[in-house]
């Protein structure tokens, strides 16, 4: 078992609330990509809540959205997992390097149809 997986309770709680922190300041601090769905989500989401939708459509639009950011932060997951193990170049490294990137283009691809079924 994990040594990390010793706390119960609330320090559980604040610990994995603290690491999750940790993710996104070092996916916003290392990875230009999600700044820029950052960026993308900062002028989409607010957005959303101005047109004139209905409260489930208003709720699917930000959901994709935050779908995107959802899709890159595991991409760069796997992007620094893969870089952990070794800098050499391995097919089976491209794969899934290629396969995260080929996952967000999907989830990009989604939040433009969704906009655009919604909006049009």
């Amino acid at each position: 078992m994990s040594p990390f997986k010793g706390q119960t309770g609330l320090k559980r709680i604040f610990n994995a609330a603290s690491y999750s922190f940790d993710g996104l300041r070092a996916a916003f601090i290392g990875e230009a990509a999600f700044r820029q769905l950052v960026l993308l989500n900062v002028i989409l989401i607010p957005l959303a809540c101005w047109l004139s939708v209905s409260r489930a459509e208003r709720a699917v639009l930000i959901a994709v959205c935050l779908l995107g950011l959802i899709v890159e932060l595991l991409n760069s997951a796997v992007e620094a997992a893969i870089d952990r193990i070794s800098l050499d170049r391995h097919p089976l490294s491209k794969n899934a390097k290629d396969m995260g990137s080929a996952a967000q283009l999907v989830a990009l691809s989604m939040v433009a149809v969704v906009w655009a079924v919604i909006l049009l």
